[in-house]
Parts: structure tokens; C-alpha cells; sequence
């Protein structure tokens, strides 16, 4: 006779390793996908940035002169947009602020998206599209993780470094750097 008659006998031994490892697998894609996050929000509320000025002069310390036209005591917004939705809904807008110092930060206003796993702020070369078409651009040219997102709702502020030119990078993304798509974007225009 053939072994189309046998029988395969399971024993509980089997049945208790594999439910081991089904549960270590579980447990691993829980960590990995993170999917508590889609419901834990973090709302970030910070104040307008602000740069010192020595008091009776520029902020280098210079004295100013009577004729002169004195520099802005507070940020001056010279890039902005709105954002648009990719894979989870994003609203708010970005600015570039520059400060009294000639600084410039990036700041988040009314920011509201998804939380996710491994959430970045990044600007990139890649225009902005709508839709699906615009989920993952943003690893495709140029692009800087300027920092881990602060909280996926509120006022949020990050610094820019000295010497980065950010006019090469008129695009802002909230990245989710662990599936590699964009929650949402917006387009930099200059004011």
C-alpha cells in the first residue's frame, strides 16, 4: 500500500511550538506596525520663536542709527503653504520664519495628522502632488530629515541649521520614515 492512506499525527508538543512562534510574531509585527499610535494623539503647542537684539542696537551688537530702518523685533515669515493629504488626512500650514538674528526655523501651525511610527519632518526637491501620486516622492531627489515629528497635532518650531540653504527644498513632508510614504506635504512659495 501507498502513503496516500497515512495519516499525519500532530502531537501537542507541535501545537504548543507553533503557537509560540505565532504569538512571537504577533508580538514582533505589534512593535514593527506600531497600530496603538493611530489612536494615541500628541499635541505640541509651542510659542513664535524669537532671536535676542541687544537693546539700543542690531543684533550684532552694532549700534543702529537714527536713520536707519530698524530690523523686525519678531519672525518674518518668508516662505509658506498649506498642506495637502496623502496617506493619512494633514492639515495646517508650514512657514519658514526668519528671526531678528538671521535665523531660520521651520514652524508647523495647526498641524493636525495621523500619529504613525517614526514620523519625520522633511524637506525635499520633489514637488508636491496630490493623491496617491504623491505618497512617496520625497526619497526620490534630494531631501534632509530635519527631525523626528514633535507631535502629530499643534504649533511645533524646528531650527534650521546656519548654513542650510533651504530654497533648495521647497517641498515639506510629514515622512513616516518606516513605510516609506508621506502623510502629508506642502509646497513652499515665497512671500
Amino acid at each position: 500500500m501507498g502513503d496516500e492512506g497515512a495519516v499525519k499525527i500532530v502531537t501537542s508538543k507541535q501545537r504548543s511550538w507553533a503557537a509560540v512562534v505565532v504569538a512571537g510574531l504577533a508580538v514582533a509585527g505589534s512593535l514593527w506596525f506600531k497600530p496603538w499610535a493611530l489612536w494615541v494623539d500628541e499635541t505640541v503647542n509651542e510659542a513664535l520663536p524669537s532671536a535676542s537684539v541687544t537693546p539700543g542696537g542690531s543684533e550684532t551688537g552694532e549700534p543702529s542709527s537714527a536713520s536707519a530702518t530698524p530690523a523686525p523685533s519678531g519672525p518674518v515669515t518668508v516662505a509658506q503653504g498649506g498642506f495637502v493629504s496623502h496617506e493619512h488626512a494633514t492639515t495646517g500650514r508650514v512657514k519658514i520664519l526668519r528671526l531678528a538674528d538671521g535665523t531660520h526655523t521651520l514652524r508647523l501651525e495647526g498641524l493636525d495628522t495621523s500619529n504613525g511610527p517614526d514620523l519625520r519632518v522633511r524637506l525635499s526637491d520633489a514637488p508636491v502632488k496630490e493623491g496617491r501620486a504623491g505618497w512617496d516622492v520625497f526619497d526620490d531627489g534630494k531631501y534632509v530629515d530635519l527631525a523626528k515629528l514633535k507631535g502629530n497635532k499643534g504649533d511645533q518650531n524646528y531650527p534650521l541649521p546656519s548654513d542650510f540653504d533651504w530654497s533648495k527644498y521647497p517641498s515639506v513632508s510629514i515622512w513616516c520614515d518606516r513605510f516609506d510614504v508621506s502623510f502629508g506635504a506642502a509646497s513652499l512659495a515665497r512671500t
